[in-house]
């Protein structure tokens, strides 16, 4: 079974920036993981730390479900998201696990460091996967199989220098506002706390805001996500692509 693995930071990254392509790998018959390293307790000024990363698990175990997804529960608190021994081998455990075709994860540079360390650790951790003298925690036999990374916008699609980043692929994501809309809509919490937190008028606005502005970087669609392809040493052959290869109908390549 082909699979496809989204690691995110935080619940409700993956909506925002990697839930369109999800939905496309799924119709490509993609079975699809989904996982975010930090569960979310910071982002409430209503509840307690445990209580508010309760709720953002739900939301979250919702939204997975939502795209028939597989869920991961998270590994660390908000703002711990810290390239360390304990937390790599505990997600290189997870994916030589799940074995993905496909990793979906964060810009290598992004505006918070937890984007920023999820995507380091999601590219060791898959570089380790078939180490053997690699121990994992919990204790798991390695995985040879190829895996080919690919990363997504930063938020706002600048760096943290205000940069503006291009992607290799866009893939084009306009007729699935609406399902990319009532994924994230199930993240209900989030709602006040970004008004409050970002001064966005609203999270769902603001995600379809960002994907018409990449659709119109593209030259091709009216909204888009994007991807930049990881280097394949270590990972899988030089002409592996297999986003591009599942999604030839929805996928331009700038």
């Amino acid at each position: 079974m082909k699979t496809a693995f989204a690691i995110g930071a935080h619940p409700d990254d993956i909506e925002f920036l990697m839930s369109g392509t999800m939905m496309r790998l799924a119709d490509t018959g993609y079975h699809l993981h989904y996982m975010n390293v930090a569960n979310g307790c910071c982002g409430s000024t209503l509840y307690s730390p445990e209580e508010t990363a309760r709720i953002r698990q739900l939301e979250s175990q919702a939204a997975a479900e939502f795209v028939g997804a597989t869920f991961h529960p998270p590994l660390c608190n908000d703002l711990e998201i810290f390239y360390q021994k304990e937390t790599l081998e505990q997600l290189t455990s997870i994916i030589r696990i799940v074995r993905p075709e496909i990793i979906l994860t964060h810009s290598p540079t992004d505006y918070m460091e937890d984007h920023t360390n999820t995507c380091r650790l999601a590219v060791t951790a898959a570089f380790c996967r078939g180490m053997p003298n690699y121990a994992t925690q919990p204790p798991t036999d390695v995985s040879t199989q190829a895996v080919t990374l690919y990363h997504a916008q930063p938020y706002s699609h600048h760096d943290p220098l205000g940069n503006l980043i291009y992607p290799q692929y866009y893939v084009d994501v306009a007729d699935l506002q609406q399902r990319k809309q009532s994924m994230l809509s199930l993240h209900a919490s989030q709602k006040q706390w970004l008004d409050e937190s970002q001064g966005l008028d609203s999270y769902l606005k603001t995600m379809s805001e960002l994907d018409e502005k990449l659709g119109m970087m593209s030259g091709q669609f009216s909204h888009a996500e994007g991807w930049r392809r990881h280097l394949h040493l270590g990972f899988c052959s030089p002409d592996d692509d297999p986003l591009l290869a599942a999604l030839s109908d929805s996928i331009y390549q700038a």
